[in-house]
């Protein structure tokens, strides 16, 4: 009897539903996208409606040819990649290639046997809805990638790149910048008084609010040293106690969005980190007995939703660990508006597996993150916490002193976890400490009296968690794109991260004035938020993708044609060192070619003195053992990896060097990288042949494509951007001038 075939991304998957379905199903894997838009042309035929041209990913042809014998040989063959746009157009690329007369699609939201097995028994099509809608994202970023980045080698500098989302987020970093700049200071000054009850020592503080009943303001030294000399030898006299109970309901479970906040905040990790270790969760985990099982829901989701059967487990749960006063009278379910609502929210597949009951199956960022998603879950099916807030007002000659402060009557959710704040947040009236007891009429004694000067301030700059807020609160890009927006806009050198916040690099600067200037709908936040909603309506049937990118290419088109002739060179000034010429004396600067960066001479074309820039990887040469291993360019700006001695010593590498060593000949293992993302290892020396998989990859593949494809750092090419290879440089300038004209 012929098996079922199960065609699923990542190999960790396989495994997992191997665990589940038994021997009568063939569980392979595909490793992501299959198939993507060729190198070196657009790949996308303009006139004919914006055909794409999709060819077999190269690193995927093995795999293509063994799932075409197995698809042969199965008597149904049911594709279960991801529920969601990227991987229903996986489905769709598998069905073409594999010339499936009915695959069926099999979907889940979670990586559990009683999930898979209704999926199993509910099978489906491909929606063809999604497919296009991914299509339409794929083409146009393909379209502003292939035909900006082009023109900003030409204009600017070689080797840039720009994309529809990245480029914008760039935007929102450069404009916040410049209102710090121009921020003007303006000054203010606070008076504070610490006081206590008598005979009682509980000292407490309160801030001057008002006077004669007006609300107070404080400019300067002179008008705050004035109201001090007011109120020498006053009596502070409790002139009111406001007593109020607050009421404060669980933040919902974790959507994608704020999942990568919140790791950001409480755990310290990038979003590209954590969407790397939820996929890892997503996909399943080896729990000794138990097997491989995903322990969370789908983790790219926008919506806040849980199914009832988890919001019954969780109550059940709640009552029998905390008791029925923390299990609130009806089940929480909180809407979001604008949400998709394709998927529940990020959750745990059982309550019942407590984050210390499994930790010693998991990584250290496993065991992090779920943590944290298991606490969330919990929590947002709790009771509200309740809180007694007294308010007092302190009358001194006409001066009025506030303080608020705060007991907890129940704590409700608290017990299980409460929800981190960004830096600048202030404390509200219920998280501050409690006031001593106090009535009104009573004269309290004044501790001190304290005058502050303080400046108003700029916006802050954004950190991964507020930027990632921002993006999703101005609807650019998806939840799923973030951690890779984050990711290329600093690997290209657009910003960088000082003290935990973004900073624009001059280059970022220089790229954004351009773009803003000659591409201005492009750069457009609003422009960028309603793409994403025509997108939306792709998906939903109600938009057809063609249409959406006809209406987008003219406009654009044009634009392409006017920077061609308009936009003004720029050039970069390089930066300086503090080394010394040993030819002429001047200074050095960081210069740049097609091989890498090298210093040089500040006095060039007369001196032309030049010498490497120490870019080690701190790694011996293995073939040497004397020079060190440093970053190279090629002729086409590709990245290798070869020994400061050259040429006295000719090791060159693809592949990153690590102080890992082969098990076959010794030699140095190198990083194998799919879109930044490490896959495994691969020995350096070139008669060896030894590769393994890295451990922690068991996820998806990227596509490979010679674009870059923007991903959610699950390595699933999970699709905002694509930006062009720096080596066909030369074929996209020709092919934008062909396409404009």
């Amino acid at each position: 009897m012929s098996k079922a075939l199960v065609i699923v991304e990542s190999p960790a998957k396989t495994k997992t539903l191997k665990n589940f379905l038994g021997p009568n199903f063939d569980v392979q894997a595909s490793l992501g996208h299959v198939r993507d838009l060729p190198k070196s042309t657009l790949g996308v035929n303009i006139e004919d409606g914006f055909r794409p041209r999709y060819v077999v990913i190269r690193e995927r042809k093995e795999i293509i040819k063994k799932l075409r014998e197995a698809a042969k040989k199965a008597e149904t063959v049911y594709l279960a990649s991801d529920p969601d746009r990227e991987g229903e157009a996986i489905a769709w690329h598998l069905c073409e290639l594999l010339k499936l007369r009915n695959p069926r699609r099999l979907r889940f939201n979670e990586i559990t046997k009683s999930a898979v097995l209704q999926g199993l028994a509910n099978p489906d099509d491909i929606d063809l809805n999604l497919v296009n809608a991914q299509q339409a994202r794929r083409v146009l970023d393909r379209l502003v990638g292939y035909m900006l980045s082009p023109l900003l080698w030409r204009k600017v500098k070689r080797n840039l790149s720009a994309g529809r989302v990245q480029s914008v987020a760039v935007r929102l970093i450069c404009d916040r910048e410049r209102e710090i700049q121009s921020f003007v200071p303006e000054e203010y000054w606070t008076i504070t008084a610490t006081l206590t009850p008598r005979p009682r020592k509980q000292p407490f503080d309160a801030k001057l609010v008002q006077r004669n009943g007006d609300k107070i303001k404080i400019a300067n030294d002179k008008e705050a040293q004035s109201i001090l000399k007011e109120l020498e030898g006053a009596e502070y006299v409790v002139k009111s106690l406001k007593k109020s109970q607050k009421r404060r309901n669980p933040a919902a479970p974790f959507i994608t969005s704020t999942m990568q906040q919140e790791a950001s905040r409480k755990l310290g990790f990038t979003a590209k980190r954590t969407m790397l270790v939820a996929q890892q969760l997503y996909e399943g985990v080896e729990l000794g007995a138990e097997g491989a099982v995903g322990l969370i829901t789908y983790m790219r989701t926008d919506s806040t939703r849980v199914a009832s059967e988890a919001q019954a487990e969780a109550r059940q749960y709640i009552e029998a660990n905390f008791g029925e006063q923390y299990v609130p009278a009806a089940a929480r379910q909180v809407s979001r508006k604008g949400a998709q609502d394709a998927h529940e929210a990020i959750r745990p597949t059982s309550v019942y597996r407590e984050p210390d009951s499994i930790k010693g199956y998991l990584t250290s960022d496993q065991y992090k993150l779920y943590r944290l998603i298991w606490q969330r879950f919990v929590a947002s099916q709790m009771s509200a916490a309740l809180f007694d807030v007294v308010t007092a007002d302190i009358e001194a000659k006409g001066f009025i002193f506030r303080a608020a402060g705060s007991t907890v009557r129940f704590p409700g959710f608290m017990r299980v976890y409460t929800e981190g704040k960004d830096d600048t947040a202030e404390l509200a009236d219920e998280e501050k400490p409690p006031l001593p007891q106090m009535h009104e009429g009573e004269v309290l004694d004044l501790i001190k009296l304290l005058p502050e000067q303080h400046f108003t301030e700029p916006p802050p700059r954004y950190t991964e968690a507020t930027l990632v807020k921002a993006l999703e609160e101005k609807g650019i890009g998806r939840p799923s794109t973030y951690a890779q927006i984050i990711s290329t806009i600093q690997e290209r050198k657009y910003v960088q991260l000082v003290d935990k916040r973004f900073v624009p690099t001059e280059l970022g600067f220089i790229v954004t004035d351009q773009l803003v200037k000659h591409f201005p709908e492009i750069m457009d936040v609003k422009f960028t938020a309603g793409m994403e909603s025509k997108l939306d309506k792709v998906e939903e049937g109600a938009l057809d993708w063609v249409q959406l990118l006809s209406e987008f290419y003219g406009p654009f088109e044009r634009d392409v044609q006017a920077a061609l002739e308009n936009m003004e060179m720029v050039k970069i000034a390089p930066k300086e060192t503090d080394e010394i010429c040993p030819s002429c004396g001047r200074k050095l600067v960081i210069r740049e070619s097609r091989f890498g960066q090298f210093l040089g001479c500040s006095g060039y074309p007369e001196c032309k003195f030049t010498k490497p820039l120490n870019n080690s990887i701190k790694v011996k040469c293995p073939v040497c053992g004397e020079g060190e291993i440093i970053e190279r360019r090629s002729r086409k700006g590709r990245v290798f990896y070869g020994c400061s001695r050259y040429p006295d010593c000719n090791f060159v590498s693809w592949d990153k060097p690590t102080d890992k060593r082969c098990p076959v000949c010794g030699g140095l293992l190198g990083e194998r990288r799919v879109r930044n993302r490490l896959i495994g290892y691969r020995c350096t020396n070139q008669g060896c042949g030894y590769e393994t998989r890295a451990v922690e990859m068991e996820g998806d593949a990227s596509p490979e494509s010679d674009g870059v494809v923007e991903g959610d750092g699950s390595g699933s090419g999970r699709g905002a951007d694509v930006v062009a290879d720096a080596g066909a440089y030369e074929t996209f300038e020709q092919e934008v001038s062909r396409a404009v004209s």
